[in-house]
């Protein structure tokens, strides 16, 4: 406490309270960096079968054993990053482009526009995501672009509900109402002073629904309505080694792990950008 009796935070304090957010900024880098790299660095092809070294356990030559048609699994869990950053990354992407925009009409104009458009993303939003998912990819079959068109359709209520409340409160800032007094063309309004001062929980949202795609993404490939084999995707993987678990345990146990880290770090990095963008809790630093 100094003799003005405010109180500072010392570096220790401000490091550990951001450390949680550096260590997902990392595991997003390096997952980024794997699945751009996978080319170069996997050590053999994942598509390649060999079965005179079918179930082999982690050793020298396969650094993550290999599974029952000798594939590498190493190889296969790094080909999956790609998978699961396209899926997560481009689901969540589409979500906003088109959730974001519907939301933002509804607040802006409310009365019966705002009725209808939200009464339609209550609808989906009465549907847990991954029923709502399920349902999808029943209709539109299995596939890697069906998967992202699914997990993107889901996350579309999320960010119209987050864009719908953010307009309303911003609406009614005095700044808001002098440019609408003022005779400023809608337009103007939601591009200059609504959407800027919009973003902060619009790109939070984001980074979490990667998280949530991922895990989507993985559970239909788990239950065989994602992208299918020979394929090597995480969830797939997954379903495949459980078959395994007593006699050949990494084949589940390495992409279940692949799963939990590159969700984990999403979802801290998320963590860390409310931190950082929500005024509240940045003036507490």
């Amino acid at each position: 406490m100094t003799r003005s009796g405010i109180y500072h935070q010392s570096p220790n304090m401000n490091l550990s309270r951001h450390l949680p957010g550096w260590i997902g900024g990392g595991i997003v880098g390096v997952c980024l960096g794997v699945a751009l790299l996978a080319s170069v660095i996997a050590p053999y092809d994942p598509l390649r079968n060999n079965l005179d070294v079918t179930l082999q356990s982690p050793n020298g030559t396969y650094w993550m054993g290999t599974d029952e048609l000798g594939r590498d699994v190493l190889s296969r869990l790094i080909y999956g990053s790609r998978y699961a950053l396209t899926i997560g990354v481009v689901g969540a992407v589409l979500g906003l482009v088109g959730g974001v925009p519907w939301g933002m009409v509804a607040g802006f104009y409310r009365g019966r526009i705002e009725t209808v458009l939200m009464r339609v993303v209550d609808i989906f939003l009465a549907f847990p995501g991954m029923l709502l998912a399920l349902a999808i990819i029943s209709v539109l079959g299995t596939g890697t672009i069906n998967v992202i068109v699914a997990v993107s359709l889901f996350s579309m209520p999320t960010f119209a509900r987050i864009a719908h409340g953010t307009v309303i409160t911003i609406k009614e800032m005095t700044y808001v109402e002098a440019a609408i007094a003022s005779g400023s063309r809608t337009t103007r309004i939601i591009f200059r002073h609504i959407l800027p001062n919009s973003l902060a929980p619009i790109i939070v949202q984001a980074s979490l629904r990667v998280a949530t795609g991922i895990l989507v993404a993985a559970g239909l490939s788990f239950l065989g309505l994602g992208i299918q084999p020979p394929t090597p995707e995480w969830g797939a993987m997954l379903s495949r080694g459980r078959m395994y678990m007593q006699s050949a345990p990494w084949l589940a146990v390495a992409p279940g792990l692949c799963i939990m880290i590159m969700v984990m770090g999403f979802n801290l990095l998320g963590d860390h950008l409310r931190d950082r963008l929500d005024p509240r809790l940045r003036n507490q630093d």
